[in-house]
């Protein structure tokens, strides 16, 4: 055979060949050096991250070998200055791996265990005079956790954000729970759709709430609770947001590509930056366990420990308060005179009063012999202060001076008269929005509260933002509900938020703040009704952040009882608000009915009394988003143990497990079940309580009803307690 080359064309061929093989290394080398894989320590994650085209930094994230996020850009735009999303080159790589426990201050476990493989990524902008951040990636067992770091450097000293370009690119068209993107609020009803139905839903779910700014594109808010066709459970939010505005999620209906959408400021822009800077958190917690989502602790370890040297102070808290009856009887206002134009510099005794002011003196001991009576420790007084005449609606800058009471309200013989009978009075500071009133006068407050034994205070955001232009969910806001957190600590009081800003497991950081509402709660039930299904969304959603007050125990459910006139209603059994104390986490938890109601059901009214607030374990024994949750804890420090199962506007067999108990002894279960013809709409107040004995072994099959739910506690007994008691 001849061969068809010559010597000459052989040693060409050769060297092309060696070439081309320098050509496929070194590109190989680039890849590996732009290319980075980590995994979970269980193995069941993966999260690579990359260098596309034009020096685009992205991210894909797996779950047991399903695609979780497909390729992701990651960056920010900056104004007036060149933007920080590409022409990037990967500098520096860093792995390390972190195993790990600590306790939380409050919680819903004594010991919370922080274990993650970590990624940080260098990247550098050669064309922008090596102008660099940094990327930072946290892989758990239960998601993972990113977020944007920025060295102090000549050439990003101080920047402008126009907006933050994350994104969240989705393997599907998921079933989503959601509610639609805002700046001011988010009170919404949850709406359940594909993700490619978001667009035709946002005007039916854009219902009316006060001071709300909807977001004109197609938008949701976070958490964002979501479920792939295969059974993957996605859960998108964020951790630690301090100095940063609160972050929505555009949608594209299309692709089920979510983006970051920053809340802007009065002109428009996103964020002010100076280095060095940490940007919040990005969380992606998955599983193919609804249960496991709730059980996560992903936003908690990405959030840092206090800084509080003696947190001594800080402790659970159950109460009562004058408050519900504003919302329903109809006997009851916040304000005491009949004017509708005041000024704080007005002399308030002069005012006519209407008769109907709920902060008197008769009234609050009347709560304070109540709560004394039957182990509460605090009594929230609402309308105790002057300015509540014209504090609505108005855009009001100097509303409340917070240390004024009305003259039916004597500050001095009240708390006197509670610390008498052990209990303490709970602050109430509506600042109507008015984040500049409040903070010229908030050492005043704190400072009162403190000269008058009120160690925890119930604070309220109702309105228009002032400064004006600002919304309740940018930077300005962001920093002032931790300089409220920061200051109240200085004066060892607890915070309780109201129409603030979504949480974000800042509770570990600030333990005094301890609890927000930030969603449609209870009173909602006064004001158009919640859905069945609501709170079997929001530990999915809402609580996923951090703890709600919630303010559950509601027995009076039909609301025409006060007025015939009223025909809203609750829409929950009586024992689905029992399972709430459970369900709902928070240390702080309310007995929100009436006191004469909580009378009229002495029975049930126990539960209240017995559950705990705070808690060393806690088991999710099953959940559904929008369909039922059954969770079961262990009370701080004690041996008993309490279990709420809710359900959706359906009916259905709730499992309960007691293989938490410790093996070989048995306990007194005490049930709460709806009555056989009970439901949310007919018969609500129909019940059963019933003792029996489990152990380790138990497990309850019990129905609800709908709308319904059980409410089970657990504690040890003697023999004499137990005789007579038949096994489960």
């Amino acid at each position: 055979m001849t061969l068809p080359y010559t010597t000459g064309t052989v040693g060409a061929v050769s060297r092309m060949i060696r070439r081309l093989t320098l050509v496929l290394f070194l590109s190989t080398v680039s890849f590996l050096v732009n290319a980075q894989v980590i995994t979970s320590p269980d193995k069941n994650f993966t999260m690579k991250f990359e260098l596309a085209a034009n020096g685009v930094p992205t991210y894909q994230l797996t779950y047991k070998k399903k695609p979780v996020i497909k390729e992701s850009k990651l960056g920010l735009e900056l104004k007036d200055a060149p933007s920080l999303m590409n022409g990037f080159t990967v500098s520096k790589t860093e792995q390390n791996s972190v195993n790990n426990t600590w306790e939380p201050i409050l919680g819903e476990q004594k010991t919370i265990r922080n274990n993650y493989n970590e990624l940080l990524v260098t990247l550098a902008q050669k064309d922008q005079k090596d102008r660099h951040i940094l990327i930072r990636f946290r892989l758990f067992n239960d998601g993972l956790g990113f977020r944007y770091e920025f060295p102090q450097q000549p050439e990003l000293n101080y920047f402008v954000i126009k907006e933050e370009n994350t994104e969240f690119n989705l393997a599907g068209d998921h079933k989503i729970w959601w509610i639609p993107g805002d700046y001011d609020t988010n009170e919404y009803a949850y709406t359940t759709s594909k993700i490619s139905e978001i667009p035709g839903l946002m005007k039916k779910a854009t219902i009316d709430v006060h001071a709300q700014w909807p977001i004109t594109t197609t938008a949701v808010q976070t958490p964002s609770m979501m479920k792939s066709s295969d059974g993957i459970y996605i859960n998108i939010h964020e951790a630690a947001l301090i100095n940063y505005p609160a972050m929505n999620l555009n949608v594209d209906p299309k692709t089920f590509k979510f983006s970051s959408h920053l809340t802007p400021d009065p002109m428009g822009n996103k964020g002010y930056v100076q280095t060095e800077f940490n940007t919040p958190w990005r969380t992606i917690v998955v599983s193919d366990n609804a249960g496991d989502i709730l059980e996560s602790k992903l936003i908690l370890n990405l959030n840092e420990p206090t800084k509080y040297k003696d947190v001594s102070w800080i402790k659970p808290v159950k109460y009562i308060g004058v408050w519900w009856e504003y919302f329903v009887a109809g006997k009851s206002t916040w304000a005491y005179g009949k004017e509708t134009n005041v000024k704080l510099t007005d002399d308030f005794t002069k005012l006519t009063p209407n008769g109907r002011h709920g902060a008197t003196n008769e009234n609050v001991k009347k709560h304070i012999d109540f709560a004394a009576k039957h182990g509460f420790d605090a009594v929230l007084v609402e309308g105790w202060n002057i300015g509540w005449e014209d504090w609505f609606g108005n855009w009001k800058e100097e509303v409340f001076d917070f240390v004024t009471p009305y003259p039916d309200f004597n500050v001095k013989e009240l708390n006197a008269y509670a610390a008498s009978k052990g209990v303490k009075i709970m602050m109430h500071h509506e600042t109507s929005a008015s984040a500049t009133n409040y903070e010229r006068r908030l050492d005043d407050a704190f400072q009162f509260m403190k000269d008058n034994g009120y160690n925890s205070v119930k604070t309220g955001y109702v309105g228009k933002i002032i400064p004006r232009g600002e919304h309740h969910d940018s930077q300005w806001m962001i920093n002032h509900y931790i300089r409220v957190a920061e200051k109240a600590a200085d004066y060892k009081i607890r915070v309780n938020s109201h129409e603030a800003v979504r949480p974000t497991g800042l509770h570990r950081t600030y333990p005094n703040w301890f609890a927000q509402e930030s969603a449609r709660g209870t009173e909602f039930e006064a004001m158009g009704g919640l859905a069945p299904e609501h709170a079997t969304i929001l530990p999915f959603t809402r609580l996923m952040g951090g703890p709600m007050d919630y303010t559950p125990g509601i027995f009076q459910t039909d609301l025409s009882y006060y007025n015939k006139d009223n025909n809203q209603r609750v829409n929950t059994t009586l024992v689905k608000q029992l399972a709430y104390y459970v369900t709902m986490y928070s240390p702080l938890q309310m007995a929100a009915d009436l006191p004469e109601n909580y009378e009229r059901f002495p029975d049930a009214f126990q539960f209240i009394k017995d559950v705990a607030v705070d808690w060393d374990n806690t088991w999710v024994q099953e959940a559904e988003p929008g369909d039922y949750v059954t969770i079961a804890r262990k009370a701080k420090g004690k041996n008993e143990w309490y279990v709420g199962g809710i359900t959706d506007e359906n009916a259905r067999t709730a499992t309960v497990r007691f293989d938490y108990l410790p093996k070989g002894k048995n306990y007194i279960a005490t049930i709460y079940a709806d009555a056989k013809d009970a439901s949310w709409n007919k018969n609500p107040q129909k019940y059963t309580i019933r003792k029996v004995l489990v152990n380790s072994k138990s497990v309850l099959k019990q129905p609800i009803a709908p709308g319904g739910g059980v409410a089970v506690s657990v504690k040890e007994g003697s023999k004499q307690d137990t005789k007579g008691l038949k096994k489960l």
